[in-house]
């Protein structure tokens, strides 16, 4: 194997197409791999997060907050910051959180499930595993939307993807990051500073969905590329009516859903002790 150098002066001496051609490849093996390992299947869809979730969870009769939290039965708040639903961290340093996967799920649904799962292995000291009789655990189903509960619950925990709308990168990651317990990012403590909540374009039954909720935001800034923030139109009262707008900036994107972004892993590590 020859070192870059040398590999370098190889080339030149090639014909100048071949030379400029070798030289593009060894550049690209070079490169840095991106942070986050998106679907490209995904990219082309533009429907963004709070969309394509919102729109899915038509279907639920379920009684949801923010439109995809299942109201919490065990305590009176939607927070979750105290060690009581945070998933318990073995000596070994890893958060261990057993789950099983429906077999409604096709084997492709169930793979795509669990890819995303996968993602947090690499970045954080979260750790799936497979069910083996252990008392908390979350149960992956096909019921009628993307949802989850706020943190660990104890017992049995359904974390839902409906087959028809949330089998998504993007979407699987949002749900188990708030099964991690993590909340909306556009109903952090201090999103007025950031996001204009456009109350007159607000659904008047849905305003509670945008309420502030007293979050612990582990010393990190607003994230607009987050995978836990709506789009610009969620619960919006018309088609195309905006209900969140950036400030100062009212052109930064918001919404995406192809996968957590580098301050959702740093949250994830700061909350856990990674």
């Amino acid at each position: 194997v020859y070192k870059s150098s040398t590999a370098s002066t190889l080339i030149l001496k090639m014909t100048p197409s071949v030379s400029l051609l070798l030289l593009l490849l060894l550049g690209l093996c070079q490169a840095q791999p991106i942070e986050e390992a998106y679907d490209q299947e995904e990219v082309p869809d533009s429907m963004d997060i709070s969309t394509r979730i919102l729109t899915t969870n038509n279907a639920t009769d379920e009684f949801l907050v923010e439109g995809d939290l299942l109201a919490p039965t065990n305590r009176n708040a939607m927070t979750c910051w105290s060690q009581s639903c945070l998933w318990k961290k073995g000596s070994n340093g890893k958060v261990t959180i057993p789950y099983v996967i429906s077999s409604q799920f096709s084997s492709w649904e169930s793979q795509k499930i669990e890819g995303a799962m996968k993602s947090f292995h690499s970045r954080t000291c979260i750790r799936f595993v497979p069910y083996s009789n252990q008392r908390d655990y979350i149960s992956v189903e096909n019921k009628g939307g993307c949802f989850s509960a706020l943190g660990k619950q104890g017992g049995r925990q359904v974390l839902s993807l409906n087959k028809q709308g949330c089998i998504y990168h993007g979407i699987i990651q949002h749900e188990f990051n708030h099964a991690l317990g993590f909340q909306h990012e556009q109903t952090r403590s201090d999103r007025d500073s950031y996001v204009r909540i456009n109350w007159e374009n607000i659904e008047p039954s849905m305003a509670y969905n945008f309420q502030k909720r007293n979050t612990n935001n582990l010393n990190t800034p607003y994230d607009y590329s987050s995978i836990m923030h709506y789009g610009r139109t969620a619960f919006s009262i018309a088609y195309g009516k905006e209900t969140i707008t950036p400030i100062p900036n009212p052109n930064v994107q918001i919404g995406q859903r192809q996968g957590m972004s580098r301050w959702d892993i740093t949250r994830i590590n700061t909350l856990y002790g990674c």
